[in-house]
């Protein structure tokens, strides 16, 4: 690792270094104070509604900011973010972290002192509030503290779409291209994600099995993903004709093909927002990425990647020629 990525990496990790210490740190401070099975779980009013053992807390809590923050320092270090969109990442990342030891903190405050087998402390929503604006707080230092490391240079910056590939076509001739793309997971996700909201619906927490049995709808929408390239631009939709995603070509300035890697570029799988960039990746692999007029990325794993990218730049070089 070059001393720059050193240092990236560094300030990438830090704050979830420092979240689990001053998480650790407190679980120990206040262990004496807090009763043997902790109030997990609020409802929306912050009135308890689920117990757990301490011990199995601290195990469920204590590896979630560790591996987040390796995580996020596999997307600084080799996740393709280039200048604005890398500080914001690192900046992101201290906010994250900031976010979720407060919250995990502010669970332990209000578990304190409680008798063994009596009520449960409420938690106030307006903890909510406060992790917000503790989050903002620590986001801001992580980008002024971003500035210290040089963020990486894009290497397509500077080279124009005239090196891309194109597939040649006659005057008044007409072309699209299409391919299907899916991964097995996301129909065994479906149907764990619809237990899940049975499960809830049937303990009567509905507002969270309602959000669930939607998010159940969505990832069986798109279990099997279909990309188009034609005079419409870049489309990807799933088995139904809405929700879909679309780049005009009005808005792509060119595309190539690459090898996408889904944790360190995207922070993992399905419809992906990032700084700089916004992917539907079902998998690590080739790539169709479309680089828009405002220098943001749309990414989508598909095979055959090479041609829907050739096609969409002849394509994008009809439509910016009037043709």
């Amino acid at each position: 690792m070059t001393r720059k990525n050193l240092g990236r990496a560094t300030l990438a990790a830090l704050p979830f270094v420092l979240a689990f210490l001053i998480h650790l740190i407190l679980f120990i401070a206040l262990k004496d104070r807090l009763p043997t099975r902790l109030a997990g779980h609020f409802d929306v009013s912050g009135d308890a509604n689920g117990h757990v053992d301490r011990t199995a807390y601290v195990l469920a809590t204590a590896p979630v900011l560790p591996v987040l923050g390796a995580v996020w320092v596999l997307m600084v270090v080799r996740g393709r973010m280039y200048g604005r969109a890398h500080r914001l990442l690192i900046g992101g990342g201290w906010a994250v972290a900031a976010f979720l030891q407060y919250v995990l903190g502010a669970a332990l405050i209000v578990n304190l002192d409680t008798p063994e087998g009596g009520p449960a402390g409420s938690f106030p929503m307006w903890h909510l509030a406060v992790a917000f604006g503790v989050a903002a707080l620590a986001g801001a230092a992580g980008l002024l503290l971003a500035r210290l490391v040089p963020a990486p240079e894009d290497p397509d910056a500077g080279k124009g779409p005239a090196g891309r590939e194109r597939i040649v076509l006659a005057d008044g001739e007409v072309a699209g291209w299409a391919r299907t793309t899916g991964a097995w997971w996301t129909p065994v996700g479906a149907l764990v994600l619809a237990a899940t909201a049975t499960g809830f619906g049937y303990g009567g927490n509905w507002y969270v099995g309602t959000g669930l049995l939607v998010l159940t709808l969505l990832v069986l929408a798109f279990s099997r993903a279909h990309v188009t390239v034609d005079r419409r631009g870049l489309t990807v939709s799933g088995l139904l004709p809405w929700p879909r995603v679309q780049v005009p070509l009005e808005r792509i300035e060119s595309a190539d093909t690459r090898q996408v890697d889904a944790v360190a570029e995207f922070g993992g799988w399905g419809y992906r927002i990032r700084p700089g960039r916004t992917g539907f990746i079902v998998r690590s692999g080739e790539a169709i990425v479309a680089r828009q007029t405002g220098g943001r990325e749309f990414a989508v794993t598909v095979e055959d990647s090479a041609t829907g990218a050739a096609l969409l730049n002849t394509l994008v070089d009809r439509n910016r020629a009037g043709r």
